[in-house]
């Protein structure tokens, strides 16, 4: 089960990229105050969610039991966030049919939905699975 929230947080990784990359190239980090996503939100989520990615290869390396239960640890904050940024995300996503100005919109506008909707699938079953491996359930 461990290697499988593995490949899954991997996935999840790829499609969070892909939403960084999109709000980086759109202007969302240098222009913060147009975007309806905080820098420290959008920045937090994805150091938590690489500090987490790397306990979780050291303790599928190493086995050691509190390895899981840290990684599972810095996931919850991720998953908090993730979910922050999903209810600011929302409006925006709602108002996209509205008549804006393409300069005026945030960058998070230019989200692919289906990448949006894979990323949090993907983010929820990982943290799914990291509980339960570290619960012991399954076995490694």
């Amino acid at each position: 089960m461990g290697i499988a929230a593995l490949i899954l947080w991997l996935l999840t990784a790829a499609g969070g990229f892909v939403l960084l990359g999109t709000w980086i190239a759109k202007g969302g980090a240098r222009q913060p105050s147009s975007s309806h996503l905080p820098v420290p939100v959008v920045f937090g989520h994805f150091l938590l969610a690489v500090a987490g990615l790397l306990v979780w290869i050291v303790y599928l390396a190493i086995d050691n039991e509190a390895l899981a239960w840290v990684a599972f640890g810095l996931l919850v904050p991720v998953a908090l966030l993730g979910f922050t940024m999903l209810a600011r995300w929302l409006p925006v996503y709602r108002a996209r049919t509205a008549n804006r100005v393409a300069a005026e919109a945030p960058a998070e506008r230019h989200f692919p939905v289906a990448i949006v909707g894979g990323h949090g699938v993907l983010a929820v079953t990982t943290v799914v699975l990291v509980l339960l491996t570290a619960l012991g359930v399954g076995g490694n």
